[in-house]
């Protein structure tokens, strides 16, 4: 139960965070139209919820191995070399991202004054761009787990865009008619 909440922790984070900024602007719209009023602190917590959803997003992006890559020269190789170069891939995004992961620590931990605040929340500022850190870290872990899945476990993790949708449904009515 723990390792399957912790295996989905961004999609958790990313529903939450999802529901929770679309409702407070659906609550923001109302109280303009209806009543002519406007909660300025809305509108901040809105976007900075966006901002940690397309952090949290983009390392369940790479959990499901669904980041955009160019794979058009996978096509003139044998497919049993595709699975290593894209692992070879992976570590420059790994360095990227430890080298982000130290930047931004160094940033939000040891540059950020104390006293940068948002402008109607009046949170520290460290709290908003701690989703920095937190989320690449979560990024690499993820790339990192998807390719020991690859290559030592040898499970085929599909990539989003290339399921055939119409094949699975056909699949699972033959199932339930079975």
């Amino acid at each position: 139960m723990f390792w399957k909440f912790l295996d989905n922790i961004e999609s958790i984070i990313c529903r939450f965070l999802l529901s929770g900024f679309v409702l407070l602007l659906f609550v923001q719209i109302l109280s303009r139209e209806l009543f002519g009023y406007s909660f300025s602190w809305i509108e901040e917590l809105s976007v900075y919820m966006f901002v940690w959803f397309v952090f949290f997003g983009a390392s369940y992006a790479a959990l499901k191995s669904a980041h955009n890559r160019v794979t058009f020269q996978f096509k003139f190789l044998p497919a049993r070399y595709i699975k290593w170069i894209e692992a070879f891939a992976d570590l420059f995004w790994i360095f990227f991202n430890v080298y982000f992961i130290y930047l931004a620590y160094d940033f939000v931990f040891n540059r950020m004054n104390k006293f940068w605040k948002s402008q109607t929340l009046g949170i520290e500022m460290k709290y908003i761009y701690m989703v920095l850190p937190v989320a690449f870290t979560l990024m690499t872990i993820r790339i990192l787990q998807v390719n020991y899945k690859k290559l030592i476990r040898g499970d085929d993790i599909a990539d989003p865009d290339q399921i055939d949708l119409d094949e699975i449904k056909a699949n699972s009515d033959a199932d339930k008619n079975a």
